[in-house]
């Protein structure tokens, strides 16, 4: 029960413990720790789906103080607490119990724990995604076409790298679907140019570590099997543009905010308000979801907004803006604090309204404190776009409009760098797309009979 008041849940029904007791009594657990992945799908059968959430939230708080790192090794899984670590948007337990062989499995363990244990550890999860995917696609690849289901480092080749290989390209070609990723509740994968490469460079990577550490002559792992994986090739990345004058119309258009508001947002949670707030401020999605309720104050009059800007370590940061965003906001104040008196039939404390949300999610969230999350905005944001049909749009390049806005408004680039909250005039250059204001007039002296005669800029 000690899980229970530590976090904010949904009701945990006295039937629903119970069978959860019952369960495991009658398989000989001696702890909730000790349920295998075949135990939890049949607690989903035999008992409930809300007796599986139970189980992960009771479990969740009892693996870092229960299990051990070399315990969870044996096991095939990795508690990111054991390392201090805290994953944005992840779970704290990493699963590698879908790599069936125990030697593959072992070296991305100790891979991904020396990763965790780093000064440079990420804090998104991206890299042990990646990683994670490379160990499913080539485990299951070596499960069907290597000698044994590859359980045996030794027998392994460079022809089974070289067709482990082509099997990826072939799928990249012909847009199939991955050997062993997937999506969302089970959706296989579709092995795309981006995955692939992934699949390559994290790959190539751990292989090569093994290499270079000895633990691949441990193993007795092939040579020629690690230098069959070829380089990833070059990752592509491309910065996103600010939004075009007519998409920009078209996604401040009150016709279409409306419909923002009325087709995506029903209960009122703040979409349209959150997106508003986007656009005028350039603020991250994360930092407009993430306001906490007493976030807006007046000082000498003039409206301000305080938040945080987590991504590069800012804290309580003051940020000018505009009297309407401040009035939207001002609304959503009063909105969220009747919400609380309405679940809680009293205003909140003032303990309480210190630790609020402004844009609270619905979901387990009786004190308020839960923000709505990206994947929701972004998915109400999405549909609305599709709607619009003005081609594919992203949330974040708002703030690359403001950010060429501002500088072909006449701010420099410090100005830019401080108002976007950039730790660098080098980061508040990669969200400026066009020209500098300062050149305009002499491009448009140059362009009056072209740069190739012989007097340009004369008629």
């Amino acid at each position: 029960m000690f899980a229970y008041t530590q976090r904010p849940h949904g009701r945990w029904e006295l039937v629903t413990l119970q069978g959860l007791a019952n369960f495991a009594r009658e398989h000989g657990l001696r702890s909730l720790t000790d349920t295998s992945p075949e135990e939890e799908q049949l607690l989903r059968k035999v008992v409930s789906r809300e007796a599986v959430h139970i189980l992960r939230a009771i479990t969740g708080w009892l693996h870092p103080l229960y299990v051990t790192p070399s315990e969870t090794r044996e096991l095939g899984y990795i508690v990111t607490e054991h390392f201090g670590r805290k994953l944005t948007g992840r779970a704290v337990r990493i699963d590698l119990t879908g790599i069936s062989q125990r030697w593959l499995r072992d070296l991305i363990w100790d891979h991904l724990v020396a990763i965790l244990r780093s000064p440079g550890c990420p804090r998104s999860g991206g890299t042990f995604d990646d990683m994670r995917r490379a160990g499913l696609e080539l485990s299951t690849f070596l499960e069907i076409h290597a000698p044994a289901g590859g359980h045996d480092p030794r027998t392994l080749t460079a022809e089974h790298m070289h067709q482990f290989v082509a099997d990826q390209r072939q799928r990249e070609r012909d847009g199939l679907i991955s050997l062993a990723a997937r999506g969302v509740r089970g959706k296989p994968s579709i092995v795309t140019a981006n995955t692939r490469q992934r699949v390559f460079h994290r790959t190539r990577r751990l292989l090569r570590g093994a290499l270079e550490s000895g633990e691949a002559e441990r193993l007795g792992l092939d040579r020629a099997f690690i230098a069959a994986m070829p380089a990833s090739g070059r990752m592509v990345s491309r910065s996103r543009q600010p939004f075009a004058d007519e998409v920009a119309h078209a996604l401040a258009d009150e016709a279409n905010l409306r419909r923002l508001a009325a087709s995506y947002d029903p209960c009122d949670r703040g979409l349209r308000d959150a997106w508003e707030t986007i656009i005028a401020t350039g603020r991250r999605c994360g930092e407009v979801l993430h306001l906490r309720l007493d976030c807006l104050g007046r000082y000498g009059g003039l409206p301000m907004l305080w938040h945080d800007q987590t991504k590069v370590g800012n804290y309580d940061q003051a940020l000018r803006i505009p009297e309407r965003i401040h009035q939207i906001l001002e609304a959503r104040q009063r909105k969220t604090l009747t919400l609380f008196e309405a679940r809680n039939n009293r205003p909140p404390t003032a303990e309480e309204r210190a630790q609020m949300a402004l844009f609270p999610t619905n979901i387990r969230n009786r004190d308020g404190r839960r923000p709505l999350s990206y994947k929701w905005f972004h998915k109400g944001f999405k549909l609305w776009i599709d709607e619009l049909d003005i081609g594919r749009w992203v949330p974040h390049q708002a703030r690359h409009s403001l950010a060429t806005s501002l500088l072909r408004a006449g701010a420099s680039l410090t100005h830019v760098r401080r108002y976007l909250g950039h730790v660098s005039e080098r980061m508040a250059e990669h969200y400026i797309h066009l020209t500098q204001s300062d050149l305009e007039d002499v491009l448009q002296h140059v362009w009056v009979t072209g740069p190739g005669s012989a007097n340009p800029g004369e008629h």
